[in-house]
């Protein structure tokens, strides 16, 4: 149906259901029963199954967030308030586990917007305002990651670096070298790779000796990526070696960041299989990238796709076109699904080398 079409059935505007829809504009429940009401469909049908991560995703949308509730009854805040973002901005992160960037990115917009809101416009303890500056550094990196995703290169640049002024203000060294490590591979991908390398390393320097190992294995790995995309072949090993022995320092007592979460074992062979692959050595990287990816469920599929991407590039390089091909298309039919734009980008990339 046209926005034409919508705007005379909502008795709303054209250009405003063209901001709704592009997630330019805040949704509302009054939006959603209109459309609901065109389309002769119940609301519950337009959110999609209670457990659904889309249907979450959208109430996120519509409704207010704790920030646009607290100032509307006061601007002094207190610990309570920082507490319920936190879990907020964790909720968020994990919903980026099972929901494409294309999808997720206006949810985030609008969370990181509150919390910088918060900043400048409450009232607060130096305590609270240093955990509410962490934690719009940290909506800042989720935002400039789902960005990335959606193919908003200039858009993560941008939303990366005010993360960093935000974590430095906080004084959080371990959030600042994550967001210039994240920045990093950004531009290993889709930039210059020497630039990204040089950014890596200057985000692990800067965190020497102020963070803890799975922390520091995380902003290794963005070194031998940004290594491996330099064509830096000893830079690429030893960076994969400090990897691996920053991981195995862990400690299951130790406090580490929420937002490392995710590395874990299959993470780093997944990563180890695609420096490989940039090395020119596809046949190692071949059983690295087979044996994670049979540990990953299947609500991960956009990263099950991804992975897929970099097994059928192996298959490919070292001459195995079949499986190439079949491997391929497993990626392609979860790239259906999955919103993202990273995921559509790599899939024509490898399409190229099967054809």
């Amino acid at each position: 149906m046209s926005l034409s079409a919508m705007a005379r059935r909502t008795h709303y505007s054209k250009p405003l259901l063209g901001l709704l829809e592009t997630g330019k504009r805040a949704i509302n429940p009054d939006h959603v029963t209109a459309y609901a009401r065109a389309l002769n469909v119940s609301v519950e049908t337009l959110y999609g199954p209670a457990d659904d991560p889309l249907r979450i995703a959208h109430e996120w949308l519509v409704a207010p967030t704790p920030v646009e509730i607290r100032l509307g009854s006061g601007r002094r805040v207190g610990s309570a308030l920082a507490d319920r973002l936190a879990e907020r901005v964790i909720e968020l992160r994990h919903l980026d586990d099972v929901i494409g960037g294309r999808d997720l990115l206006p949810v985030v917009r609008k969370e990181l917007a509150s919390a910088e809101h918060l900043v400048n416009e409450a009232a607060y303890t130096e305590r609270t305002g240093r955990r509410l500056l962490t934690l719009v550094g940290e909506l800042a990196q989720l935002a400039g990651w789902v960005s990335g995703d959606a193919g908003h290169y200039t858009e993560a640049k941008r939303l990366y670096l005010s993360g960093v002024s935000a974590a430095h203000e906080a004084g959080d060294p371990a959030l600042v070298g994550q967001l210039l490590s994240c920045l990093s591979y950004q531009i290993a991908n889709v930039g210059d790779p020497a630039d990204a390398l040089l950014l890596a390393r200057s985000a692990i320097t800067g965190v020497e000796g102020r963070t803890t190992p799975l922390v520091r294995a995380l902003l290794l790995e963005r070194v031998a990526w940004a290594s491996a995309r330099a064509r830096d072949r000893d830079g690429t090993r030893r960076a994969l070696d400090a990897v691996d022995e920053a991981y195995e320092r862990r400690s299951a007592g130790a406090a580490e960041p929420e937002w490392v979460y995710w590395l874990d074992r299959n993470e780093i062979d997944v990563m180890a299989g695609r420096c490989l692959i940039e090395l020119g050595d596809p046949v190692t990287a071949e059983p690295l990238l087979s044996g994670a990816l049979a540990a990953y469920t299947p609500e991960h599929a956009r990263e099950v796709a991804l992975y897929r991407t970099w097994l059928a590039e192996s298959c490919a390089r070292a001459g195995v076109f079949d499986a190439a091909r079949t491997t391929l298309d497993h990626a392609r039919g979860a790239a259906t699904e999955a919103s993202s734009t990273r995921l559509d980008t790599r899939i024509a990339e490898v399409e190229r080398l099967v054809r």
